[in-house]
């Protein structure tokens, strides 16, 4: 298990942690939330070693190999699919040895390369990191790319595939769905579910959370504080946490005065000296519960524009894309106040393209595209935030919007996103992309828009910036359209979704778990084309001579896959067991002395099914590359 006991740290003026504990236990999957600045990836760089703590200790198991995302990527010659394998240690350290033991024709050191490959299911990972690739936005030809060709945003792309290539116990995932679109961050999900070792999660996406982790460790107040269940759990337990809490300070405040009277009418009384000077004792003995804050420090909403014409934009046929390249085309899109559009569709669709046309950034290709006189445009994307001017502060920029407005005006403006104090007034150059984010945010709301566009706005954003732009949102009078991967904005905020797929823009008849099974659908409608150019490639004669081989193909390996699937029934009960086990310790009730022995026997079990789940793993391996031997045979002999 990971364990963090009695943790002391200050950087500089400021305390992060004050005897701060908590316990992660093997295979528990735990988000790590709190306000920006908290020490949420303080802490991951604590447990990494790169960080030293004042006081306190973090400990976990010596044979533990611990994985996080590389926030550098070397501008490199080698491919992407090269950088990601990289990632596994064990695969290219065995395959250097390989080489060298070929050079040094060591026969018998060569036998033993192949053996420790064999034993690492060596032949797969290629394949798996390819997967993984394709998992995230990268195809074929992008994989075949060098890693120096791609922005910055892909690139971390590479390293979230490079650490998940990683044979890893414990997964430190820091922010890992900044870079993706919807689609990569369902795969990741997906993939993140299915894995196995323990994840300390860092994610502003409440959705993503939700759907991985099964507790929560909250950064707050220089503690950590864990709850069971996953954000929505949370936020419910911590809710009523705070009602107790409020009533407990406001009833303790009522004793505080009573106390206080007493002592302010009878310490100057000789006869009530004493008592009351025990009082005040009792004031200073009394623990002070600090009342609680529940309220966001964000606050803002839409100010209601001048103007809200009817119909805003009206497109009609319109192609759109880049130069004489058309990459959406026949597009008919009708927007009137009210109308709030999610936009869905695999990387590299047309979403953005969409976005940037109607923006009126991109000139339409053809077709009729009319818009009011009295439109105004609030368009949020990620090259927004260079358009900030460096040197100036955030009160700056406001009143350059408008010179009647006073430095105390847009302090007090700038304060509902988060800039209190002098902050409004500190220059830009060093703020961070979520601080760069808000105050974009801030300037599109000033100008009182009548149609947003939104392309993934949440990046950089904290939870509670991101449910205060929801609330925003949805009291926004015009129209909107929004891009974005974080799955709660997109169900509270949009109406209507329309998916933008093969050079098309249509309103999508479902919602996003539909969406969902539409992108598992498309993989497997082209997967099954794959198949059937492949077909056709045979001639009639070659089909019926393929379909004799395949026959005896499948008669001899009848008999090991009966073995093999009889070991996979074996693996599934062990872990539908091995499940249940770790969900039965979830019970924090399980960790008090009177519940020792049936943690004990809980353990004692897990560990038996966890090493027999192993052996038999090995054993299936065994027949699957047996399998895969003769596969490779019958693949060579045609």
């Amino acid at each position: 298990m990971l364990q963090i006991s009695q943790l002391d740290l200050q950087l500089g003026n400021k305390v992060l942690f004050q005897q701060a504990s908590a316990t992660i236990y093997p295979g528990h999957k735990i988000g790590i939330v709190g306000a920006n600045g908290c020490g949420k990836s303080t802490l991951f760089n604590m447990i990494r070693g790169e960080l030293s703590n004042d006081g306190g200790e973090i400990s976990y198991p010596k044979a533990w190999q611990l994985a996080w995302v590389k926030q550098e990527t070397p501008g490199l010659d080698k491919s992407a699919l090269e950088y990601v394998i990289d990632g596994h240690e064990k695969y290219c350290k065995l395959q250097n040895a390989l080489a060298k033991a070929e050079q040094d024709n060591n026969g018998h050191e060569i036998a033993q390369i192949h053996h420790d490959l064999e034993t690492i299911n060596a032949y797969t990972i290629p394949a798996r990191a390819g997967e993984m690739l394709n998992g995230l936005g990268f195809d074929a030809e992008a994989q075949k790319r060098p890693v120096k060709s791609f922005s910055g945003g892909w690139r971390m792309r590479l390293n979230l595939a490079q650490a998940l290539m990683i044979d890893s116990d414990c997964l430190l995932l820091d922010e890992p769905t900044n870079h993706l679109d919807l689609d990569a961050v369902i795969w990741l999900e997906k993939w993140l579910n299915r894995y196995e070792g323990t994840i300390l999660l860092i994610s502003h996406d409440r959705d993503f959370i939700d759907n991985i982790c099964q507790g929560i460790l909250h950064v707050e107040n220089n503690s950590l504080n864990s709850y069971t269940g996953n954000y929505s759990t949370f936020e419910t337990q911590r809710a009523e946490k705070l009602a107790q809490q409020q009533a407990t300070f406001e009833k303790q405040q009522t004793e505080i005065k009573h106390i206080q009277s007493f002592i302010d009418r009878f310490k100057a009384q000789a006869t009530k000296a004493k008592q009351a000077q025990s009082r005040v004792k009792m004031l200073e003995r009394m623990e002070k519960i600090a009342p609680a804050h529940v309220d966001s420090q964000f606050h803002f909403e839409f100010r209601p524009a001048t103007n809200i014409p009817n119909p805003i934009i009206k497109m009609d046929q319109v192609a759109a894309g880049y130069g004489d390249t058309a990459i959406l085309s026949k597009i008919r899109m009708n927007l009137v106040p009210g109308s709030r559009i999610g936009l869905l569709g695999r990387n590299g669709a047309g979403k953005s393209t969409l976005i940037k046309t109607l923006s009126r950034d991109l000139p339409p290709l053809s077709g009729e595209f009319e818009h009011s006189k009295h439109l105004r445009i609030g368009y949020f994307a990620q090259h927004q935030l260079d358009t900030l001017i460096l040197g100036q502060s955030p009160a700056d920029h406001v009143q350059a919007l408008d010179n009647t407005m006073t430095e105390q005006m847009a302090r007090d403006y700038l304060g509902g996103y988060g800039f209190n104090g002098d902050q409004a007034l500190d220059k830009i150059d060093n703020f961070s992309g979520g601080e760069k984010a808000r105050l974009v945010l801030a300037l599109i709301v000033f100008q009182k828009p009548n149609l947003l566009l939104l392309d993934e706005p949440t990046n950089h954003l904290d939870i509670e910036m991101r449910q205060a732009l929801a609330i925003a949102l949805q009291g926004f009078e015009g129209a909107m359209i929004l891009i974005a991967h974080d799955r709660h904005l997109l169900k509270s905020t949009c109406d209507d979704l329309y998916l933008v797929d093969s050079g098309q823009v249509a309103p999508f008849d479902g919602d996003l778990d539909d969406y969902h099974t539409w992108l598992l659908d498309q993989e497997r409608l082209a997967n099954q084309n794959k198949e059937e150019v492949n077909d056709k490639a045979n001639s009639a004669m070659a089909k019926k001579d393929q379909k004799r081989k395949e026959a005896e193909l499948r008669k001899a390996l009848s008999p090991i896959k009966k073995k093999a699937d009889k070991l996979v029934l074996q693996q599934e009960k062990m872990t539908k067991r091995l499940g249940e086990i770790e969900e039965a310790m979830g019970d924090t009730e399980l960790y008090t002395e009177s519940r020792k022995s049936d943690l004990n026997q809980l353990l004692s079990e897990q560990a038996s099914l966890k090493s027999e789940l192993d052996d038999i793993e090995m054993e299936w391996f065994e027949y699957e590359e047996q399998m895969e031997v003769m596969r490779s045979e019958y693949d060579e002999s045609n």
